[in-house]
């Protein structure tokens, strides 16, 4: 079974202004002369890890990540009231990778994604396959609103105690995502992150189910928390500017980019019904599913699998 890499450190980093208002926090990894690995991290609004440096071999991949609008250590954070997130959708992310791009002068990516990050790294390359050399995608999701329904809803006949929990403030028939979209951004420091916490503590149903490690830590910070759920609220309220269905739609643009998805059988958050889909759309694509695994990129058989794919993925880029 394929091992992470050991433990690094960015030999750069800094803040890259996209002329609207915000600064992205970015960083670079590995070897500078490597070929370029762009890390599109979950939520949205996580976060990158120091945990997806470890994925890539370091002596070969130039390794890139950086923190999304309004989350992580870019600037404005959307755990401050005054932060508006009217600027910060899946096309202007798109956009800011191609400024990420152009700025450290690189020609073609190998992208990495998960969970949210998957549905980030389809909708650029979709737009820019020329800059896409491979993808390695893990935790399949095209943020459809089958799937936000999915996350929001469904899940409620595997965990009908914490949603009866999540739902038991909620007045009338309004729906749970409109309910917290709206607390989460009200003028109540109080109520905006009290909603946070209860928007976490219903995740966490199938997270604990999912992950024998438990809760990440970073969801012990409660501004961390109050930040993750405006953003993933504020995304699935607007369906990710997205149509239905638009990502696997526009897979075929995809043929000819290799592209390996890894998805475990037991996926509650991000069931494997979508990553069959996007298998089917993208020509040439490869499926590893790994049995008795879910949603976690910690999980062991996942990391072995996502360690494997990069491998194979540099060994098909040098030959």
């Amino acid at each position: 079974m394929a091992e992470l890499f050991p433990d690094i450190e960015p030999y750069g980093h800094g803040m890259l202004d996209t002329g609207d208002g915000n600064r992205l926090y970015w960083e670079c990894c590995g070897n500078p002369d490597g070929i370029p690995a762009l890390v599109l991290h979950g939520g949205p609004g996580s976060g990158c890890s120091t945990g997806a440096r470890r994925y890539f071999d370091p002596s070969a991949y130039r390794i890139i990540l950086f923190d999304q609008r309004n989350c992580g250590r870019s600037l404005p954070n959307a755990a401050d009231q005054d932060c508006d997130l009217s600027g910060n959708t899946t096309w202007h992310l798109v956009a800011d990778i191609e400024r990420l791009r152009a700025y450290l002068g690189v020609d073609r990516f190998v992208l990495f994604g998960n969970s949210w990050g998957t549905t980030l790294a389809l909708a650029y390359a979709e737009s820019h396959p020329g800059h896409v050399a491979a993808m390695v995608l893990a935790g399949i999701t095209t943020t459809r609103r089958s799937e936000i329904d999915w996350l929001c809803t469904g899940m409620a006949r595997f965990f009908p105690h914490e949603y009866a929990d999540f739902t038991q403030s909620i007045p009338g028939d309004l729906a749970p995502l409109a309910y917290y979209h709206g607390l989460l951004n009200s003028t109540d420091p109080a109520e905006r992150q009290a909603a946070a916490v209860a928007w976490h503590r219903w995740e966490a149903a199938s997270i604990l189910l999912a992950d024998p490690n438990g809760l990440p830590r970073r969801w012990a910070d409660a501004r961390y928390l109050l930040t993750r759920a405006r953003i993933v609220t504020h995304y699935f309220h607007h369906d990710a500017w997205l149509s239905d269905r638009q990502l696997l739609q526009g897979a075929a643009a995809l043929a000819g980019i290799p592209g390996i998805l890894i998805q475990g059988r037991f996926d509650l958050e991000a069931p494997l019904v979508t990553a069959w889909e996007l298998h089917q759309s993208w020509p040439g694509s490869e499926l590893v599913i790994v049995e008795n695994a879910a949603h976690s990129t910690d999980d062991a058989g996942i990391s072995a699998e996502i360690v494997a794919a990069t491998a194979k993925i540099l060994h098909f880029l040098k030959k």
